[in-house]
């Protein structure tokens, strides 16, 4: 907790940082602090100057890290772009896949592709006022003797000097969102955590009446004079920024920083030729199993098996009528889960039905067979079905793109088949009950007349 002096901070070709100690007496200290918290590092000394490097190891693993760390973050942005099931993965050692589906004009595939290579590294740097008037004529190597660098200012030529140690950056940040200032034009307003809130605090206070940039991506957004101590933890960015720009930066800031930056070495687009074709195929395959269903189900069980297709229809329907009214869009995996629906939709009907033939061969009159057929079958489709739920929600919460569409199709359709047929099915029963002619139950239920006693 006690506080360490030091001078000439900096960093050497992007591989080595260097400080120098000021108090001989820090030197026992700093040497165990930087044991304990940096591991992986090779840490050498003269005197009272440090410098710290990363084992070959740590380098490799840091690399690892950076590219498992892109894919995730490049998806968190991709899901609260809004965007329907996107893939992102992994490919060899260090390229990323994106398939971003429903992208319909170039202005959405630009945005798009400047969501996933922006590396939305934020920093809060202090202004070196005592060079800064020289900063037109200065070099980088000699803005590099005085442990400082050049950034271009986001809208004009203007540059500006600053300490190339950041005080905080956006690994502080806990969240960002977009406002607007009293002019009305669209800010970027983010919080700090508890540590970054106190570093900020204690900065601001210390540096009253000077400058402290606020830099994104190595450009320099603002640059505001201190006028008092700045407590709370909470930040502005202000620029001229477009709605919709502004909207994606914060997205971007939410995320986190890419690691590394992420370039885009290659571009598809699937044509509405190639979609028409799989829509079309899948299309197919959903009307091919839906009409064999629909027709074992009426050879077999008879008017119980229309009732059953009755019940799948409305089926289908409440699963696209959920799916429209929040805004899901149907996609190949999507339709993928409705064709396994249809069959597991039916099946629930099949043991009602084989559960209300079994009490008709025991001698139950026809309304008790219907009710008791409902009764001991519920049981069986309950568990069979909260099972399966429970399968698609694991696989909606740790699945990812396509995955996603899938689970979500399947929930849906599971909660709707023991709607339409536990509930529909059952008042379907009661409306014909009267009509049930205990001489034809090989009309009604498939089963021959003499079957029951």
């Amino acid at each position: 907790d006690e506080e360490i002096i030091f001078d000439e901070l900096g960093v050497v070709d992007q591989k080595e940082i260097t400080f120098e100690l000021l108090d001989k007496d820090d030197i026992a200290k700093a040497k165990e602090l930087l044991k304990k918290e940096l591991k992986g590092t090779v840490i050498n000394e003269s005197g009272m100057k440090f410098s710290i490097q990363m084992t070959e190891e740590e380098v490799e693993r840091t690399k690892a890290n950076a590219i498992s760390q892109a894919v995730d973050t490049i998806r968190n942005r991709l899901n609260e772009f809004g965007l329907a099931e996107p893939t992102v993965a992994k490919q060899g050692e260090d390229k990323i896949l994106v398939e971003v589906p429903g992208i319909k004009t170039q202005a959405d595939e630009q945005r798009i592709r400047e969501l996933i290579a922006r590396a939305a590294h934020l920093q809060l740097m202090a202004v070196d006022e005592d060079r800064q008037a020289r900063v037109m004529t200065m070099n980088e190597n000699e803005a590099k003797s005085f442990g400082d660098v050049i950034l271009p200012d986001v809208y004009t030529n203007e540059r500006y000097l600053l300490k190339e140690i950041p005080v905080l950056d956006g690994s502080m940040l806990t969240d960002a969102k977009v406002g607007f200032d009293k002019n009305n034009q669209p800010v970027i307003n983010f919080s700090l955590n508890g540590q970054g809130a106190k570093i900020f605090g204690d900065f601001t206070a210390k540096s009253v009446g000077k400058r402290m940039a606020v830099v994104l991506d190595n450009k320099v957004y603002s640059a505001p004079n201190i006028r008092e101590r700045i407590g709370g933890g909470h930040v502005q960015i202000s620029g001229n920024f477009k709605i919709e720009e502004a909207a994606d930066l914060a997205i971007a800031l939410r995320s986190g920083a890419l690691l590394a930056p992420v370039y885009v070495m290659e571009k598809r687009s699937v044509g509405p030729s190639l979609g028409a074709d799989s829509i079309k195929s899948s299309s197919i395959a959903l009307i091919l199993g839906f009409v064999l269903v629909v027709f074992f189900m009426i050879i077999y069980y008879g008017a119980a098996g229309v009732v059953a297709d009755v019940a799948l229809i409305g089926n289908l329907f409440l699963i696209l009528a959920i799916m429209s009214l929040f805004g899901a869009t149907l996609t190949l995996p999507g339709m993928a889960g409705i064709v396994l629906t249809v069959g597991m939709a039916v099946d629930a009907n099949v043991i009602i039905t084989e559960r209300i033939r079994e009490l008709l061969h025991e001698g139950k009159s026809v309304p008790k067979a219907i009710e008791d057929g409902y009764d001991n079958a519920f049981t069986a489709i309950l568990d069979a079905n909260v099972t399966t739920l429970i399968a698609a929600v694991v696989l909606y919460v740790y699945g990812t793109g396509a995955i996603k569409g899938f689970a979500l199709t399947m929930s849906i359709g599971i909660l709707a088949s023991m709607l339409t047929a536990i509930v529909g099915t059952h008042g379907i029963y009661q409306w014909l009950m009267p009509k049930i002619d205990k001489k034809k139950l090989g009309f009604w239920f498939g089963i021959k007349a003499e079957g029951a006693k």
